[in-house]
């Protein structure tokens, strides 16, 4: 027993989500409507209260300078930013401020 299905088009039996050509994949916007919608700034009442630790605070502010200097940090960096995130306040600051020299120039 044989089945004989009827396309007008191959490729709607082969790829049934394949779009058509002649539609449009985004209807147009409408005149005057700005394309850009910016998320509103946030709320400081609805923040959690969680403090992070020094250290994570540390070493999340160093990935940053780091990234921000053009040395994104690479995964066996780790235990060297862990090792610096973990000294004193004055000396990560110090770092960061280095850091940023180098990409201001």
């Amino acid at each position: 027993m044989t089945i004989a299905l009827e396309h007008h088009t191959p490729q709607a039996f082969v790829d049934p989500y394949a779009a058509d050509p002649a539609e449009p994949a985004w209807p147009p916007a409408a005149p005057g409507q700005d394309m850009d919608h910016l998320l509103p700034p946030p709320n400081p009442s609805e923040r959690l209260s969680i403090l992070i630790d020094p250290r994570d605070q540390h070493r999340l502010a160093l990935h940053a300078a780091l990234t921000a200097a053009g040395i994104p940090p690479r995964p066996e960096d780790r235990d060297a930013i862990d090792q610096l995130s973990a000294l004193p306040p004055g000396i990560n600051t110090t770092l960061q401020r280095w850091l940023h020299h180098t990409t201001s120039r």
